[in-house]
């Protein structure tokens, strides 16, 4: 008889327990969904709250990070952005959109090198996403290294001969890599390059 209370109670406990399981999972399902409307209705504030009760309760819910990094990024939050996509790229390391999101927050944020790193990243994992190559492009122009802008640059027109953004992010580059070797040109006592380097300058 004793035993067969036992059983009992801990069939009682296995119900409870398991409906509190389920009730639970609801509750965080709800809120994702919450966040993912929020989001879509560009609440991003809302939405990122959202986020947080999901990850609070479930630290292991990866869409949730993801979301609320692009969430930051929309709001300019750039390093909190960088954060959730590294906690997913840990997850899952050969997640190429999640590298592309991650080098487009670091680009945004000013630190290009670590943006060239993840957009090489995703060209290795998806050598033809232009979009990787774009905004490499632009991370080496950045920097000054405008012949690998230009070559990167370059990839895109070929893909796409009417990427007009392409073509003209190349001919600033063009013109900047022009006005360093006519400032060099003209440091070395060259006039005529001290000429074009004022000319091109004054534009």
């Amino acid at each position: 008889m004793k035993f067969i209370i036992e059983l009992y109670i801990i069939l009682i406990i296995t119900i409870f327990c398991n409906s509190a399981f389920s009730a639970e999972t609801n509750d965080v399902n709800l809120y994702f969904d919450r966040g993912n409307e929020y989001y879509n209705s560009e609440e991003y504030g809302k939405a990122i709250e959202a986020y947080d009760r999901v990850i609070s309760a479930h630290p292991d819910f990866i869409k949730a990070y993801l979301n609320r990094g692009l969430a930051y990024y929309r709001k300019g939050q750039y390093d909190k952005a960088v954060a959730d996509y590294s906690k997913v790229i840990t997850a899952f390391p050969k997640e190429t959109e999640t590298y592309a999101h991650r080098g487009l927050a670091y680009l945004r944020n000013g630190k290009y090198s670590e943006a060239i790193e993840d957009c090489s990243k995703v060209i290795s994992l998806d050598p033809k996403n232009m979009q990787a190559y774009n905004n490499r492009g632009i991370a080496y122009a950045k920097i000054e290294k405008f012949d690998e802008a230009i070559s990167d640059y370059n990839k895109v027109i070929d893909k796409n001969p009417d990427d007009v953004n392409a073509i003209v992010s190349r001919g600033i580059a063009y013109a900047k890599k022009a006005m360093v070797d006519f400032k060099k040109a003209c440091e070395m006592g060259n006039k005529n390059a001290c000429v074009d380097y004022k000319q091109i300058k004054g534009k």
